[in-house]
């Protein structure tokens, strides 16, 4: 008999369309963030094996990808998930709006396994939201109700982005999870662009739960700035939810820590200090709110909300405790944050090497030098083995890379 396989493959579950059917989806996103565009572009030019278009639930999203369906452009597997021309493994999902319980609120995420089961998560929406063609809109429903529609359909149900201070659960509505959902029910959180594994784990209740690294992309340069690696023996929904369950597996002693062939087995991201909502900010004069303090040194008495400061409030480990199922979180810099890298020679590397994922995980400095020269690979080598510095984001400005000089 022949030992079953798993296969290493590079995901990024949180894209948004911009436009579909000559129709705005998701506002703030490109009009060139289109599914065709996605599909490509994930595939040739980022070098990704699975996304999450996160807005298929609307309507002209939806009838985008029926239609591509019908042309034979995506094939349904038996495990969940679409493949598109034989390559790269697209699930259909949603991002909702919640209000908190005590203000604020939340984007969740849900991912299903077929067109059939968005549509009829689609058809209740329509139920209990105003604008179901327009993405991350809300619903008129509490999160432990949309977490059970989303269970009867079959769905996974994830956590967005969840410490940042727009939407985030932890950065918006609440200190604890079971305020706000069902923690039986929620089958990964995503740490948003703004945090990582040691941050979230200062929080002990997520130590059973699985964390996504995704790009929340808005645009088709933005997809894979942060992105997961799993270990699956089928690029499908079926083993995607056996790698994310994996952690509350072992908790309840169901199996071993090296049994589950399928499993995350790392998140790449951005160093937490570059994203934008990273430190609180002033608003009066620009700069970082000092740490815990209760006015800025300017004299205003209230910041745009930070991340980590966020995290400081709400933790209960002065230190993170990572469990021992906890893949590796590697700080990555994406290309287009290396001094000097600009778009025509982003391209010329990507034509030499075939995608971004060769050339920050397969080709070498002498490689590198052959099609940008030897300063350029310097460059490239410091920034995805992380000797950098920086300058953290905050107020919706994203943080800079300072190259460490030799």
């Amino acid at each position: 008999m022949t030992a079953v396989q798993a296969e290493v493959r590079f995901a990024d579950f949180h894209i948004h369309v911009g436009r579909a059917q000559g129709r705005p989806v998701k506002m703030a996103a490109a009009p060139s963030l289109t599914l065709a565009a996605i599909v490509d572009h994930a595939r040739r030019e980022k070098g990704l094996d699975m996304v999450t278009v996160i807005d298929a639930v609307c309507p002209p999203v939806l009838a985008e990808l029926e239609a591509m369906a019908a042309r034979g452009e995506l094939e349904v597997l038996p495990g969940g998930g679409l493949r598109h021309a034989g390559g790269l493994v697209v699930i259909p999902g949603a991002e909702l709006e919640v209000a908190g319980p005590a203000g604020g609120a939340a984007h969740f995420g849900a991912w299903f396994g077929s067109l059939e089961a968005v549509r009829d998560f689609a058809d209740w929406l329509a139920t209990v939201q105003t604008n179901p063609a327009l993405s991350s809109q809300r619903v008129r429903a509490d999160a432990f109700r949309l977490q059970q529609e989303v269970a009867d359909r079959g769905g996974l149900f994830i956590v967005h982005h969840a410490f940042t201070p727009h939407k985030g659960m932890y950065g918006s509505c609440v200190r604890r999870m079971h305020e706000m959902l069902d923690p039986q029910r929620v089958d990964a959180v995503e740490l948003g662009l703004s945090a990582d594994t040691a941050m979230a784990d200062c929080l002990s209740e997520l130590a059973d739960l699985t964390f996504l690294s995704n790009s929340d992309a808005h645009s088709l340069p933005k997809i894979a700035r942060e992105y997961n690696a799993l270990q699956l023996v089928s690029a499908d929904l079926a083993c995607v939810r056996d790698a994310l369950s994996l952690p509350r597996r072992i908790a309840q002693s169901e199996c071993g820590e090296a049994a589950g062939l399928n499993r995350v087995v790392a998140n790449f991201g951005l160093h937490p200090a570059l994203g934008k909502y990273h430190r609180a900010c002033c608003p009066a004069c620009g700069n970082i709110w000092p740490a815990q303090a209760p006015v800025c040194s300017c004299g205003a008495q209230r910041p745009v909300g930070g991340v980590l400061d966020r995290l400081w409030e709400i933790r209960d480990r002065v230190a993170p405790e990572h469990p021992p199922h906890r893949p590796p979180y590697v700080h990555q810099v994406p290309l287009e944050f290396v001094p000097g890298l600009g778009p025509r020679l982003r391209a010329r590397l990507v034509a030499a090497f075939g995608s971004e994922m060769a050339v920050l995980h397969r080709a070498d400095v002498s490689e590198l030098a052959e099609v940008v020269g030897a300063e350029l690979a310097r460059r490239i080598d410091q920034a995805r083995r992380g000797d950098v510095d920086f300058t953290s984001g905050a107020g919706g400005v994203y943080g800079k890379v300072a190259l460490r000089q030799k």
